[in-house]
């Protein structure tokens, strides 16, 4: 694959978020997660953790308690109840309409420790980026084989409440729930240029 055509791939790569009701292979899954490992990473210290997820029952369970966490946010909000419905609703929908969900994490366990608060919060900044970056891997491999993904943040925004619903371990950060499965759907979506978005120094 030359420079052209994997910056054709890449801007073929859309969240697609509705999937067939099918399977996806387990030997893809592992693929996936290898792909995920060989991202650039701080101090090659691999802070990314996943949790894959493809039981039905466990699913249904996360959906159900983040749609609780969303609309107790959105209705300290003031956010009218019709619109708090309609978020909730599609929300619990795309989680548990996805064949597969992976749990993308990050552990500061081997990252290193300051004694100076502002470079404890870089490094876990250095964490974050590296399990982004994995995230990314992801993505890009899910679309090589076929399948539809979207990153959905959310879990960054009731971290404990998925970390205890998954008994995920004590060191492990919800960042990122990637879906996955078998595309139902099509999209098109254009980009504002880079030149709108970048200075020359």
């Amino acid at each position: 694959m030359n420079a052209n055509e994997l910056l054709d791939f890449m801007r073929a790569r859309r969240s697609l978020r509705r999937y067939r009701d099918e399977p996806v292979p387990r030997d893809w899954i592992d693929c996936i997660l290898e792909a995920a490992i060989w991202a650039p990473s701080a101090h090659n210290r691999q802070p990314w953790r996943f949790a894959i997820i493809d039981q039905g029952a466990t699913k249904e369970r996360l959906a159900r308690e983040m749609g609780a966490a969303l609309r107790r946010d959105l209705m300290a909000d003031a956010v009218p109840i019709d619109v708090i419905d309609a978020d909730v609703d599609r929300s619990f929908q795309r989680i548990t309409g996805a064949p597969l969900l992976i749990l993308l994490c990050m552990s500061l366990g081997d990252m290193d420790v300051y004694a100076d608060e502002e470079r404890n919060r870089h490094e876990c900044a250095m964490a974050q980026q590296s399990t982004a970056m994995a995230g990314q891997n992801m993505l890009l491999m899910a679309e090589k084989l076929g399948l539809g993904a979207c990153w959905m943040c959310a879990p960054l925004f009731c971290g404990d409440l998925v970390a205890s619903v998954l008994e995920l371990p004590a060191d492990w950060r919800p960042q990122g729930l990637i879906t996955l499965g078998f595309p139902a759907q099509a999209r098109q979506r254009n980009r504002e240029p880079w030149a709108t978005r970048a200075l020359w120094r």
